[in-house]
C-alpha cells in the first residue's frame, strides 16, 4: 500500500478537471499563463496533478475560463485534498481535544469499525490511564497545547458506542503491542487487563497477531481503522493519512483479511494477553 496514492489520485483528477475547463474555454496552457501571468509550465504541472493548486490559482483559471460558477465546487475539492495528508503538528496546533473531537461525527456514524494497530492498544480499548500516557507522550514529542486532562476524558466519552446500537469492532493487536510498556507497569497491566474484559463483549472480536509465527499475507504494517467501507484514517509517523479511493479501500481490507487469519482469538487471545501481564512481573 502506498500511503500517498490516494492523495496523488485526488490531485490527477483535480487537474483533468481543470484542462477540461481550459479546453471548454479554448484557451491554450500557454495562453491561460500569460493571463493569469504564471509560468508557462504552471498549467502543466498543475493539470497532470504534480502541483496542487492554490486557491488563487483556483479563481485564476475560473475568471479567465469564464468558468466562475465551479470556483466554489473546485476549492471544496482542493480543500479536500489538502485534508487528506495532514501532519500531526498542523492537526494538533489547537490541542489534542480538539483533535480527538473532529472525528466524533466518522465514530457516530459508522456501523463496522476494523482497527489494526502495530503501535498501541486501539484508542476505543484504552483505558483512561493509559490514553493518558499515550497522549503525554505526544504532547511531549510534538510540543502541542497543554491540555491533556480535556483530551482523554473526550476519548473516554466516545467508548460508549461500544455498548451501543448496533456498532460492531473488528480489532486486531500485534502481540508486541502487549510487550510494550506505556506508561509503567502498572498502567499496562491495569490496560491489558481491560482488553480481557472488553473481549467479552458481543460487539467486540478482539484478535493478537502472536509473534513467531510464519506471517504469510498478513504483514505487520502501518496502524489503521477502517469506517465502514467508506474511509481509512492511517497513522504514519509525520502525518495523518485520510483513504477515500475505493481501490486503495480495497488493498486495507486484504491487508485486515490476511492479518485476520493469522491472529487468535477468545482462549488464546486471553493466553498472550495473560503471559504479557505476568511478564510484567
Amino acid at each position: 500500500m502506498t500511503s500517498s496514492s490516494s492523495v496523488q489520485q485526488a490531485r490527477e483528477a483535480l487537474g483533468k478537471r481543470l484542462r477540461e475547463i481550459r479546453k471548454d474555454a479554448g484557451l491554450t496552457a500557454r495562453e491561460l499563463a500569460s493571463r493569469a501571468g504564471w509560468h508557462e509550465s504552471k498549467c502543466s504541472r498543475v493539470e497532470h496533478g504534480r502541483t496542487t493548486p492554490s486557491y488563487d490559482d483556483l479563481r485564476a483559471y475560473t475568471l479567465h475560463c469564464d468558468a466562475e460558477d465551479q470556483t466554489a465546487d473546485l476549492t471544496a475539492t482542493a480543500r479536500n485534498i489538502d485534508g487528506a495528508y495532514v501532519e500531526w503538528r498542523r492537526m494538533e496546533r489547537a490541542g489534542l481535544k480538539r483533535v480527538q473531537e473532529s472525528v466524533a461525527p466518522l465514530f457516530e456514524r459508522t456501523r463496522r469499525f476494523r482497527a489494526y494497530q502495530s503501535w498501541v492498544v486501539p484508542g476505543l480499548l484504552q483505558t483512561a490511564a493509559y490514553t493518558r500516557a499515550v497522549l503525554a507522550t505526544i504532547a511531549n514529542l510534538r510540543d502541542v497545547p497543554d491540555d491533556l486532562d480535556a483530551a482523554v476524558a473526550v476519548r473516554m466519552e466516545r467508548q460508549h458506542i461500544l455498548h451501543a446500537g448496533d456498532h460492531r469492532f473488528a480489532m486486531l493487536v500485534e502481540e508486541w503491542v502487549l510487550r510494550t510498556v506505556i506508561g509503567d507497569t502498572e498502567i499496562t497491566a491495569g490496560q491489558l487487563g481491560h482488553l480481557i474484559a472488553l473481549a467479552s463483549l458481543p460487539s467486540v472480536s478482539l484478535g493478537i497477531v502472536p509473534m513467531g509465527v510464519p506471517r504469510g499475507g498478513g504483514w505487520p504494517v502501518e496502524s489503521f481503522t477502517m469506517y465502514d467501507d467508506e474511509q481509512v484514517n492511517v497513522e504514519l509517523v509525520s502525518a495523518h493519512l485520510t483513504v477515500t479511493q475505493p481501490g486503495e479501500i480495497a488493498e486495507y481490507s486484504k491487508a485486515f483479511t490476511e492479518l485476520s487469519t493469522i491472529a487468535v482469538y477468545g482462549t488464546a487471545a486471553r493466553a498472550l494477553i495473560t503471559a504479557a501481564i505476568d511478564s510484567l512481573g
